[in-house]
């Protein structure tokens, strides 16, 4: 067992890439203060953090009265800003319930999901992929509110419209022209068009979906306010190393396009210009090109 209080809050070997840059190596100096503060502010007890990790800490946890939490901690950028929000206006209907929250520390402390497996083990990926639309159905079935804090789709399609291009020529025009002219048009055209505005999780994907006693929700939301066919972005290149490596990748994204539009009765091109625009904007950032995200770009752009 692990006591917050102990000044020895282990750092998972996963974590160990924000040491890379200033403010990531300054924020994992903190953390250990960061969760021994939350341990005696909601009076947790602590245990060691799920491993290997990958961007935040985490960790489980019991409050006093024996309930079973999950710690989390964030790294203090503008993804995690309003992830407690959305949890919150979600209120446990398609997503992890929030049980309290501390946005100075950027914390978070949710219900642990049991048993807990994620749906990327769900060996049958059509059944799956209905699982995670269930999810979805459960998340967007409701207007995003009038008053709330998060980004705009439309204005992350505006930025990605300019960004975009700079980071192709940056990285050495890494893919075919068509394929950026494509995604900057797509950006334009459908940023301006949406139909409808929810409250969207913008990474939901088989690692972001657990089990519980009573079915499915989804974890770690980077929420955006912008139409449902979005949120299907991070379906479209689900499972994706295994994906790359199958005979027919293209069939399985086509199948993923029609399964995912249809269960949610969304426009199947709305779908596929959504699934362009967000594998190339999160595939390519200033300082760093995943070649991987860059091909089911390419993929999704072939359905």
């Amino acid at each position: 067992m692990l006591l917050a209080r102990d000044a020895s809050v282990p750092i998972p070997d996963g974590l160990s890439w924000w040491r890379s840059t200033p403010a990531g190596a300054a924020w994992l100096t903190r953390l250990p203060q960061l969760v021994a503060d939350c341990a005696r502010d909601w009076q947790l007890t602590v245990r060691a953090p799920f491993a290997p990790g990958s961007v935040s800490w985490v960790a489980p946890a019991e409050l006093p009265d024996g309930t079973r939490a999950v710690l989390k901690v964030n790294f203090p950028d503008a993804e995690s800003e309003h992830e407690a929000a959305a949890l919150e206006w979600w209120g446990g209907e398609g997503a992890v319930r929030l049980l309290a929250h501390d946005a100075e520390r950027r914390a978070l402390l949710v219900e642990r999901c049991e048993p807990g497996g994620s749906l990327s083990t769900v060996a049958d990926e059509q059944a799956a992929n209905r699982i995670a639309a269930g999810v979805l159905r459960r998340l967007l079935g409701r207007p995003a509110p009038p008053q709330a804090p998060f980004r705009s789709l439309r204005d992350e399609a505006a930025r990605w419209a300019q960004e975009l291009p700079a980071r192709w020529a940056r990285h050495g025009r890494p893919f075919p022209r068509r394929l950026l002219d494509e995604a900057v048009e797509l950006c334009d055209q459908l940023g301006s068009s949406q139909p409808a505005s929810v409250v969207c999780h913008q990474d939901l994907h088989g690692g972001n979906v657990l089990s519980t006693g009573a079915g499915w929700v989804a974890i770690d939301p980077k929420p955006l306010i912008g139409e449902p066919a979005f949120d299907l972005a991070s379906l479209l290149r689900d499972r994706l190393p295994a994906l790359l490596r199958s005979s027919e990748p293209g069939r399985t994204v086509r199948r993923r396009v029609e399964l995912l539009a249809d269960e949610l009765a969304l426009d199947r091109t709305r779908v596929r210009g959504w699934g362009i625009v967000h594998a190339l904007a999160w595939g390519m950032s200033d300082t760093t090109l995943h070649a991987d995200m860059v091909a089911c770009a390419e993929l999704i752009a072939a359905v």
